[in-house]
């Protein structure tokens, strides 16, 4: 069983990082802060007093984008409300994962709670109470263009807490209007100006990209890892990892990984069986010397995409907002492209990251290339294939990976009559950083796999204190090293969920120290 999660706190400081992904990935229940209720309140008599003016207020008393000048009179203003979220819930395609959905939720949930939008109280302790319940709206795949916020997947979790649409519960598929029943939750009415405040942001990409945040934290330093297995089982030279080599070039991502890989292999009676002057190699493959480089310019990428993601943790992202000095004006807040763009550059980092951790792959396996280990790590070449087809896999994904690098954020595309021509594609360049996250596991899954059964291929010599607790951490999941070929999927399997949950990260910097 999870263990429970402590709730987090809303409306007082601007979320973290962290609280999101307890709340989309662990489950956390929130609290609504009493102050940001307060707040709630102010803006939403400013919205009911603009409500009875009679001169048009976009998004109060107007219609939509292309229809920003049409005036709507008082009686029909929920119906327009309503119609918003019913016309703009339109995804399609596969269901987005729940773990999005919850992240979008929280983060439309912290923009509503800063007394910004002029939604009522109501609104925003509806929005708590469906995280609180475990009712995740079913989102779909298609449906964002990233400017004017993530309006179909945003409007999908309006419809859900106006008690149509379908949701899951504890992956259970239902109507809308039968989970907040079960959950004693009133569907909501909308009026004046609330339709917009619940679709006007860009929470699906921000969110995306906080929990792709918290995965490549995780990624990063199991990068590390499968180098140093990778650099060990091949013979290779910590030399070049050297603290003072590293401080002529004063990257910080790179004196990271090369710290990492020092601690790695400077206990390893491996490396430390051809080091010194009979080792009259000059320097190793760059692919074995230069992951540091690579690794360290993936992580400084990491760091800066954390600071757009921290500064846009503290926005608020709404379209017409009511201002601290008690205006409601029209903004471009909504549009995309700080955090399309950081998107896009973690995409780039990772299709590199695994392209190098490939590339060590393949000299694993090649006799030409692995100092004396047995073509492929078979065990009787010619009948046995070994890693082979490992290799192929871990080739396919990179090749992949590189197409998901291609930048989404630089394709917009008119939309609404052309009132909206130039667009963020936010939302398309967080689901290929997905698609390309999973990739990047696997990949080092491999690595992994390779690394390992290479290390086991140098005994008697045995492995440094962290990579063989790698090794023994693979063992001990049934992953088995030389012999006979096997089913090697399922073995690919198992590895990519203890790259994934950290446990491969886990057994070796424990292991190190």
């Amino acid at each position: 069983m999870a263990t429970p999660q402590p709730p987090v706190v809303i409306g007082i400081t601007p979320l973290t990082p962290a609280e999101v992904v307890a709340v989309a990935r662990h489950g956390a229940p929130v609290e609504l802060a009493p102050a940001a209720l307060d707040r709630v309140a102010e803006s939403r008599a400013l919205i009911e007093r603009l409500a009875g003016d009679p001169a048009p207020h976009y998004g109060v008393s107007t219609g939509f984008g292309a229809l920003a000048t049409t005036f709507i009179a008082p009686d029909r203003r929920r119906q327009l409300q309503a119609s918003l979220i019913r016309s703009h819930a339109a995804g399609t395609g596969a269901e987005v994962e729940d773990e999005v959905v919850r992240a979008l939720q929280v983060l439309r949930l912290q923009t509503l709670a800063s007394g910004r939008t002029g939604v009522r109280p109501e609104v925003v302790t509806a929005y708590a109470g469906l995280l609180n319940a475990g009712i995740v709206p079913i989102v779909r795949e298609y449906g964002s263009l990233g400017c004017s916020g993530d309006l179909a997947p945003l409007a999908h979790v309006a419809l859900a807490a106006m008690g149509e649409g379908e949701v899951r519960v504890a992956g259970q598929a239902m109507d809308a209007a039968a989970a907040l029943a079960a959950a004693s939750l009133t569907p909501l009415v909308l009026a004046e100006k609330e339709g917009l405040a619940l679709i006007n942001g860009t929470d699906g990409m921000l969110g995306m990209l906080l929990l792709a945040l918290a995965d490549l934290e995780v990624l990063l330093d199991t990068a590390d890892v499968t180098a140093a297995l990778s650099v060990e089982s091949q013979l290779g030279t910590d030399a070049v990892f050297a603290a003072d080599l590293m401080a002529l070039r004063p990257q910080i991502g790179q004196a990271t990984s090369a710290a990492n890989l020092r601690a790695l292999l400077n206990q390893s009676p491996i490396v430390a069986s051809h080091k010194g002057p009979e080792d009259g190699r000059v320097q190793d493959a760059y692919s074995l010397a230069l992951s540091p480089q690579v690794h360290g310019a993936a992580r400084d990428t990491v760091d800066h995409a954390r600071q757009v993601a921290v500064r846009e943790l503290a926005a608020v992202v709404d379209n017409p907002v009511v201002t601290v000095d008690g205006r409601v004006e029209s903004n471009g807040n909504f549009h995309g492209a700080p955090i399309a763009y950081v998107l896009d550059f973690l995409a780039i980092a990772v299709a590199d990251v695994a392209s190098i951790s490939e590339r060590r792959t393949d000299r694993a396996l090649d006799v030409a290339r692995n100092r004396e280990l047995p073509p492929f790590l078979a065990d009787e070449a010619g009948v046995d294939s070994g890693l082979m087809i490992a290799q192929y896999a871990a080739a396919g994904i990179v090749s992949e990976l590189k197409r998901l690098a291609v930048p989404a954020s630089v394709d917009s595309i008119p939309s609404s009559a052309m009132q909206e021509d130039h667009v963020s594609m936010g939302w398309a360049a967080a689901r290929k950083l997905r698609r390309a996250i999973d990739g990047l596991a696997r990949v080092l899954a491999i690595e992994t796999i390779t690394g390992t059964r290479a290390l086991d291929l140098r005994a008697p010599l045995p492995p440094g204190p962290g990579t063989g607790a790698v090794r023994d951490l693979l063992r001990a999941q049934g992953v088995a090293g030389p012999g006979h070929d096997r089913f090697v999927s399922p073995d690919i399997e198992t590895v990519t969920g203890l790259v994934l949950n950290g446990a491969v990260r886990a057994a070796a910097f424990e292991g190190e120290r």
